[in-house]
């Protein structure tokens, strides 16, 4: 699934229990410390999706997803979220990891992201199957590249490849350099990432680009979705391509909405 802007359809049908549940994650401040968004505590929280209040039928719909991350910002203004994977188990989506603190966009979080804004898409994406990463593979079930030098990003608007990994000859710079990332020198941050299907199939230009789930560095992102690297290893470990995971992008505003 591709993208989505605002409020994603399936959550209209989830019911006054399940914004509950979704909506008290613990986000990490940038201090390092939690602060609760919203009570029932995450124990009360867990209880209920063990209950099955989050009916998987209901929140895949038609796209048979059977993994769902879900990014929950306190609003749109926020540099912080917080993270977590369920996975559906009979008729129901179960927690199996997080909640995890991380950082969004340094301008929030938007519906009408753009090439360079530093705002984190808003919506409801897929997740590409490929996971790149300047480390060693740590054992993974997905499909993995271990970058090396000659692998981009193309992040210009004025190509053919915009939004697209591209491996050039190591040592030559690429038309688009100038505009995109060499994704081997981009450590910690592209230690690990799996790619956002923000803006592609079709990618329209200028929309942005390269919306990754990535290592966090201490400090909000251009756009991406940043986890410690531990927590990250952890959410890319349990995912399956054969289950079709989402990414959910939202806010607890949007939610209570």
């Amino acid at each position: 699934m591709e993208r989505h802007t605002g409020l994603p359809a399936f959550l209209l049908h989830w019911g006054l229990g399940v914004v509950a549940a979704v909506t008290m994650l613990l986000v990490a401040a940038p201090g390092g410390a939690s602060v609760s968004l919203q009570r029932p505590s995450p124990a009360q929280l867990h209880s209920r999706i063990a209950a099955c209040d989050v009916d998987a039928n209901a929140v895949a719909g038609a796209s048979h997803a059977n993994e769902l991350i879900m990014v929950i910002a306190p609003s749109s203004h926020a540099q912080t979220a917080s993270v977590e994977l369920f996975r559906r188990s009979g008729g129901c989506f179960r927690s199996i990891a997080g909640p995890y603190g991380a950082f969004v966009g340094v301008h929030g979080l938007s519906a009408h992201h753009r090439e360079g804004d530093g705002t984190t898409p808003l919506g409801l994406f897929g997740l590409r199957p490929m996971i790149y990463g300047a480390a060693a593979n740590p054992g993974l079930a997905s499909p993995y590249h271990r970058l090396v030098c000659g692998d981009w990003w193309d992040e210009d608007p004025r190509t053919n490849n915009y939004n697209r990994f591209v491996h050039v000859a190591c040592g030559a710079t690429p038309p688009f350099a100038g505009n995109s990332e060499a994704l081997w020198q981009k450590v910690p941050q592209y230690n690990y990432f799996a790619v956002v299907s923000y803006n592609m199939n079709p990618t329209v230009k200028g929309r942005g680009s390269a919306i990754f789930l990535h290592v966090q560095k201490g400090s909000p992102t251009t756009g991406c979705v940043s986890l410690a690297q531990n927590h990250l290893i952890t959410v890319l470990s349990d995912l399956r391509a054969s289950l079709h995971p989402l990414i959910d992008i939202t806010t607890r505003t949007l939610l209570q909405r």
